[in-house]
C-alpha cells in the first residue's frame, strides 16, 4: 500500500475513489475485523468536498467489504468546520483525553459517542440506544479513560502525560490572532485552518520535514459565535518566525458577516432526487440492506439521525430502519468527520 500510494503521489491518483477504497479496504480486511465501522468525511478540510463524493466513496467501500463477508457501516459528518477546539498533536491528544474524561467539547464528544455506539450495534451489543447509554456510561464511570491508558502502557507509552498535561513538550511560544472587526463569524474553513497549523510545524509541508509535536492551534470561536473587534479567534503555538504565515493562512479561510449563519446541515440529495423534505443535518447515517442492493442501485430511504423511518431524501441503494435490534441482522452502512486528512481520533 505504501509503494502504491508512492505511486498515486505522482500520477495525480491521490483522489481517485477506487484507489482510496481499495487502500483503506485491504488494510481494514488484512486486519482481520468482522464489523468494520468507516468514518467518511465531506466538506472543505476532507479529502471528499461533497456530499455526493462521500456517498461514492462509502458505498464502494460498504460493498467491498460486505462481498467479503464483513458486516460494514459507514458515518458520514460534516467537515468543513473543525471538531473541538484543537488542532495538533500534543493538543489533539490533550482533546482526546477531555472527551474520555467527561469534560470534552459537545461536538466531538457527540462523534465520539455515535461512532462508539454505532460500533456496539454493529457488533451486535444491542439495539441504538442501548449501545448509547453503553458508550455514555463508560465515559461517566471513568472506565474509557481507564482502558485507553492500559492501551497505551501495553505500547510503551508514559501515561503520566495523559493526567498531567504540563509532562507534554512545552511549544517555544505563542500568539493571539485577534478578529480585524465585530461581526458573526460566517465561515471558518478547516482546510486553511489545517494549513496553517502544518505551517506551524504541526504537520509536514514535504517528505523528511520534523514535526513539532507542541505545535498547532486552539480556537476560541468559530463558524456562529459572534466575536468583537480586537477578541482573540485561536492562540497559535510554535516558533515564533512562523507565525505571521500561519495568520494569514488561517485569515484566508475565514469570513464575517452581520447575521448569524444557520448551521450547516448536510445536503444529501443525491443528483435528480425526488425528494427532498427537508436537509439531513450533521452525523446523517445510511445502509445498504446487502451487496445485491449496493450493486443494483435500489433506491431505498436515507434518514437523519434521531429520526424516524421515513424516508428524509431518496438516494439509490440505501436503506435502514433504526429498529430493535434490526441493525445487527443487516449489512449496514454510515458516514462521519476528521479535520484536515488525517486521524483526529
Amino acid at each position: 500500500d505504501k509503494k502504491m500510494y508512492a505511486l498515486r503521489d505522482v500520477t495525480a491518483t491521490v483522489s481517485c475513489i477506487p484507489l482510496i477504497a481499495s487502500s483503506i479496504m485491504s488494510k481494514k480486511l488484512a486486519s482481520g475485523s468482522d464489523a468494520i465501522l468507516l468514518d467518511v468525511t465531506t466538506g472543505t478540510g476532507a479529502f471528499m468536498k461533497t456530499v455526493d463524493q462521500s456517498i461514492e466513496l462509502a458505498q464502494l467501500m460498504v460493498a467491498i467489504g460486505t462481498h467479503h463477508g464483513r458486516r460494514v457501516a459507514a458515518m458520514i459528518t460534516d467537515m468543513d468546520t473543525p471538531l473541538g477546539h484543537n488542532i495538533g498533536n500534543s493538543l489533539e491528544v490533550m482533546e482526546s483525553m477531555d472527551v474520555l474524561k467527561g469534560h470534552g467539547p459537545a461536538d466531538l464528544t457527540e462523534v465520539c459517542l455515535q461512532l462508539a455506539a454505532n460500533m456496539l450495534v454493529l457488533a451486535g451489543k444491542g439495539d441504538a440506544a442501548h449501545c448509547r447509554a453503553m458508550a455514555e456510561a463508560v465515559i461517566a464511570d471513568g472506565s474509557a479513560f481507564a482502558k485507553c491508558k492500559e492501551m497505551f502502557a501495553a505500547q510503551g507509552g508514559d501515561i503520566r502525560v495523559l493526567d498531567d498535561y504540563s509532562l507534554f513538550a512545552q511549544p517555544a511560544a505563542s500568539y493571539e490572532l485577534l478578529a480585524e472587526q465585530d461581526g458573526y463569524i460566517v465561515a471558518n474553513d478547516a482546510e486553511k485552518i489545517g494549513s496553517a497549523s502544518v505551517l506551524l510545524g504541526a504537520g509536514r509541508q514535504k517528505k523528511g520535514d520534523p514535526l513539532d509535536f507542541a505545535a498547532g492551534i486552539t480556537l476560541h470561536k468559530k463558524r456562529g459565535d459572534y466575536v468583537h473587534k480586537g477578541e482573540s479567534l485561536a492562540t497559535f503555538y510554535g516558533a515564533a518566525d512562523k507565525f505571521e504565515a500561519a495568520a494569514a493562512e488561517y485569515r484566508s479561510g475565514l469570513v464575517y458577516g452581520t447575521e448569524k449563519p444557520e448551521e450547516a446541515p448536510l445536503e444529501n440529495a443525491m443528483p435528480g432526487s425526488s425528494q427532498a423534505d427537508r436537509p439531513c443535518s450533521y452525523n446523517n447515517f445510511f445502509s445498504a440492506e446487502d451487496a445485491q442492493s449496493v450493486r443494483g442501485g435500489h433506491s431505498k430511504s436515507f434518514r437523519p439521525k434521531g429520526t424516524a423511518a421515513q424516508s428524509c431524501v431518496a438516494v439509490p441503494f440505501c436503506a435502514f430502519t433504526l429498529r430493535t435490534g434490526h441493525l445487527a441482522q443487516k449489512n449496514c452502512r454510515f458516514l462521519s468527520n476528521s479535520l484536515y486528512l488525517r486521524d483526529k481520533r
